[in-house]
């Protein structure tokens, strides 16, 4: 009798090697998950500034017992767990403490303005020195006409000339 499946694919021995497989695979798939999570803390902790004052990125926070970082990160792990996006952990963020908890300005829209115009403007500051610079070198100055000389000039230049001769 001819079958589609082969009789060895039913074995007991075969069917546990399978189930074995399909729960490792999906304790891999969890523990990836997991995974994500810590990877996805420790990115958008790096995208948010301590409000404390320090000037400094949250998770680097340095301040012996800043209970303002340990009171963020607790914010952040608490978006994570409720599954927020990047992009909603980092509206809530901004709506809660203001645009300055940003570490870097937005990359889109007026934001934009931040990143391009310092290099922007040393570019032109550049360029203008250097056509400044062109400037000065191409213009020539005119020399004021020699003046003629007189017989008093000429015996004041060889007294000069005689006496500073070594």
């Amino acid at each position: 009798m001819l079958s589609f499946f082969p009789s060895r694919m039913f074995d007991r021995s075969l069917l546990r090697t399978w189930s074995q497989l399909t729960v490792a695979c999906l304790l891999l798939i969890f523990m990836a998950g997991a995974g994500d999570t810590a990877t996805r803390y420790n990115q958008i902790g790096h995208q948010l500034m301590c409000t404390c004052g320090c000037n400094q990125v949250l998770l680097e926070c340095n301040h012996v017992g800043c209970t303002v970082s340990t009171q963020e990160e607790a914010e952040l792990r608490a978006d994570l767990g409720r599954g927020d996006s990047n992009q909603l952990i980092l509206q809530n963020f901004v709506q809660k403490y203001g645009p300055t908890v940003l570490a870097a300005p937005p990359e889109h829209g007026f934001d934009l303005v931040a990143w391009i115009a310092p290099g922007l403007f040393l570019l032109l500051a550049t360029l203008g020195t250097a056509l400044l610079i062109r400037k000065w070198k191409l213009h020539t100055v005119a020399m004021p006409p020699e003046a003629a000389a007189d017989a008093h000039t000429d015996a004041i230049l060889a007294k000069i000339r005689r006496e500073t001769e070594l």
